[in-house]
């Protein structure tokens, strides 16, 4: 990528100022967990604050994808019963639905955004789970897949001619968005992402992972496990992140999953309970 002209610059800066601020309950809870000390009662403590959220995380955990015993009916319930990962996760998950648009300009599919976004951060988990034990948070990889594309609703929802433009390159002459992104407007979606989550105040590698994720150059755990549940995705055609499966694609991290993205999904078991997950989530999130 070339260096940005002043007035890209200057757009793009505006852009992400003009984003919501990322709520400072999640924040919060995130730089909690981030501490191996952190008792369970300090984010308790933080989410019950925030009864909308509250609320979201009863409907989701009391649902029928989780079939618990018994009804949930507080925060404190809630970390017993699933862990404060999985609660992070949600509150997470709420927080980041609640920032996106319902509709952008240019008319991007955000619902198939994110569904796409969501079923990658599920598939993300489980790859860490599996295929990195013991070398990676399988949150982080979580957090990753659900952050890596946010650059896309900046460009869609502040420089919508433009970014349509990069879409009907990528489409006519089959190319990766990225690329296509790079020509049309001078910079893709990876930076633009990483200048918002440095903004939301985020760690540092997964502000790094989220900038990288379409630089070859780079490689890490986390970004291992991200590309290939994004290529995964985008094979089965989950959701609709505005980059469709090119026919060429090699795989991303071969030397970790192997060749065959098919039999990694073997591996880790059906798709099916992701994208039921992450459907269900959805609605409730958008409610």
């Amino acid at each position: 990528m070339s260096e940005l002209t002043p007035e890209l610059e200057r757009k793009l800066g505006n852009a992400v100022e003009r984003m919501p601020a990322f709520p400072r309950s999640v924040q919060r809870v995130l730089e909690l967990t981030r501490n191996i000390n952190c008792m369970p009662k300090e984010i308790v403590g933080v989410i019950e604050k925030d009864p909308v959220m509250t609320v979201k995380i009863f409907k989701v955990i009391n649902s029928a994808c989780y079939s618990l015993p018994t009804k949930i009916t507080s925060v404190g319930q809630s970390v017993v019963y699933l862990g404060i990962n999985t609660v992070k996760t949600l509150a997470l998950g709420f927080a980041t639905v609640g920032i996106l648009p319902r509709t952008t300009p240019g008319g991007f599919d955000v619902q198939g955004y994110l569904l796409h976004s969501l079923v990658v951060a599920g598939l993300a988990r489980q790859l860490g789970t599996h295929y990195a034990k013991g070398e990676i948070d399988p949150g982080d990889c979580y957090i990753a897949g659900l952050l890596h594309d946010f650059g896309k609703i900046v460009l869609a929802q502040f420089l919508p001619v433009e970014f349509h433009q990069a879409m009907a390159c990528a489409a006519e002459k089959g190319i990766p968005l990225h690329e296509a992104e790079a020509r049309r407007i001078g910079i893709s979606h990876g930076p633009v992402g990483a200048m918002l989550s440095h903004r939301w105040a985020f760690p540092a590698n997964l502000v790094d992972c989220i900038r990288d994720h379409h630089d070859p150059k780079v490689s890490s755990v986390l970004l291992d496990c991200l590309r290939t549940a994004d290529q995964i995705v985008r094979l089965r055609g989950i959701g609709d992140s505005g980059n469709p499966w090119l026919a060429h694609e090699p795989p991303l991290a071969p030397q970790r999953f192997g060749d065959d993205l098919d039999a990694v999904i073997e591996n880790i078991g059906s798709l099916d309970r992701i994208v039921d997950d992450a459907m269900m989530f959805a609605q409730v999130a958008r409610e």
